[in-house]
């Protein structure tokens, strides 16, 4: 009760409660511990990939300077909502204020948003590469891969800008109880006073669109690599293709597997622990072991990561 009189001032509530994952102050203790190690290790795993690309001359090329942009863009991801979440397991009272949610609902779908564009561009950069190899190098010129870099970040931040506007300016009634650990569309669009189907239906529209689109466009790709790749005479060759490929395909599997689950249909009545689950997997456990798909399947990577390794030994 001492939580909700917080919020419960007044009809309209002006901030809300994230109940994260209720459970023992020990249990909370616990948590914070096993998610500060988490966020710690994907800071190290991402950083590591993108300080290996920029010290290492050789990975200067379209293929790791995108690695490079969506291992940045992964660090944003999870610290749009890992801190928070940590701060909410010492806390008391669980209280987020309503600007602070919207941020974080902005940043959160700003930057999924972001990675599904990034993952269409790193498909459509394997297949110039392995499909059409005598004239990638003047297609993904330096210019072109730039202008693809900022477009990801262009269209992730303004995809969801119209819509998270306009709930934003909703008013929400009620307890102000979101049983999530983030500010999410589904639980927020419930609070409201007044139910806006067209919102609703506005949101699933661009989620669906957001989802399918690139992901079609990375099938497609995959499809046509896979057809160039059974053609090449020599099994060393096949090998190479694959294990280039199949990191970022494993990573599309993992990220478009849990979200698809969410975020087609962001009002239906999933269970609060199953959604809990999927974002926490989308959002906090791909992140952390990206680096490590990327790393393990890719020789010049390895490479990279060693000498990084043998320059941290020196300057220590």
């Amino acid at each position: 009760m001492k939580i909700l009189n917080i919020l419960n001032n007044s009809s309209t509530i002006t901030g809300f409660i994230l109940l994260g994952f209720p459970c023992s102050r020990e249990g909370e203790i616990l948590l914070f511990i096993l998610f500060s190690i988490v966020y710690l290790l994907t800071l190290l795993g991402n950083g590591s990939i993108i300080c290996a690309v920029h010290w290492d001359q050789r990975l200067h090329t379209p293929m790791y300077i995108l690695l490079a942009n969506f291992s940045f863009m992964e660090i944003c991801y999870v610290t749009s909502t890992v801190p928070n979440m940590l701060a909410n397991f010492l806390s008391e009272t669980k209280v987020i204020s309503f600007s602070g949610c919207f941020l974080q609902f902005y940043f959160f779908f700003s930057l999924g948003s972001t990675e599904c564009f990034f993952l269409a561009v790193m498909a459509f950069d394997r297949f110039l590469a392995i499909c059409r190899p005598l004239h990638y190098p003047t297609i993904m010129t330096g210019r072109l891969c730039t202008n693809l870099v900022i477009n990801c970040w262009v269209f992730g931040f303004l995809w969801f800008l119209f819509p998270i506007i306009i709930i934003s300016q909703m008013s929400f009634c009620g307890s102000g109880v979101i049983d999530h650990f983030l500010c999410d569309p589904g639980p927020l669009l419930a609070l409201t006073c007044t139910r806006v189907p067209a919102i609703e239906l506005t949101s699933s529209t661009l989620s669906s669109l957001l989802l399918f689109i690139p992901f079609l466009f990375i099938m497609g790709s995959y499809t046509l690599v896979l057809r160039a790749v059974l053609r090449v005479p020599s099994a060393a060759g096949r090998k190479k293709a694959f294990s280039t490929c199949g990191s970022h395909l494993v990573v599309v599997s993992l990220f478009y597997g849990s979200v698809m689950v969410m975020y087609v249909s962001p009002t239906s009545e999933h269970e609060a622990g199953m959604q809990k689950s999927v974002t926490l997997f989308y959002s906090v456990v791909t992140p952390l072991i990206n680096p490590v798909i990327y790393s393990l399947r890719n020789k010049d990577m390895k490479l990279a990561m060693n000498k990084l390794l043998r320059i941290q030994k020196l300057m220590s």
